[in-house]
């Protein structure tokens, strides 16, 4: 196991979601929605399992979307010989990605409603 071939890892790592950060819009609107979650996990008192699935939730979506990154970016080198099959890739990562993000949507309305109701009360 190497030290310097680890950190080469990390480094590349943190230099891809620099470059999600910078070039993907729906990466950085993701990245805020996540801050808000996390920070109304810190407001409300959730059960820790709440918690853990929230994260899970975010880490998800995250991953999701930056797979749909590479996959589009990868797919664009195929475009001028596969255009149509491109295109249906490209459509099936969206895809992907908004059943991702909705799913986390609904679970997050599950869990943080009755904290907001109980707000009103």
């Amino acid at each position: 196991m190497s030290i310097k071939r680890l950190l080469r890892s990390f480094r590349d790592a943190f230099r891809g979601l620099k470059f999600a950060f910078l070039h993907e819009q729906n990466f950085r609107i993701q990245l805020f929605l996540a801050l808000i979650v996390v920070i109304l996990t810190l407001v409300f008192s959730l059960k820790v399992w709440e918690i853990i699935l929230l994260i899970l939730l975010i880490m998800t979506v995250l991953t999701v979307e930056l797979l749909n990154t590479a996959l589009e970016y990868f797919a664009d080198l195929l475009k001028p010989r596969l255009s149509h099959y491109v295109s249906i890739i490209k459509d099936i990562m969206a895809a992907a990605v908004l059943i991702s993000s909705v799913g986390a949507l609904v679970i997050g309305l599950i869990i943080f409603l009755p904290h907001f109701i109980g707000l009103l009360k």
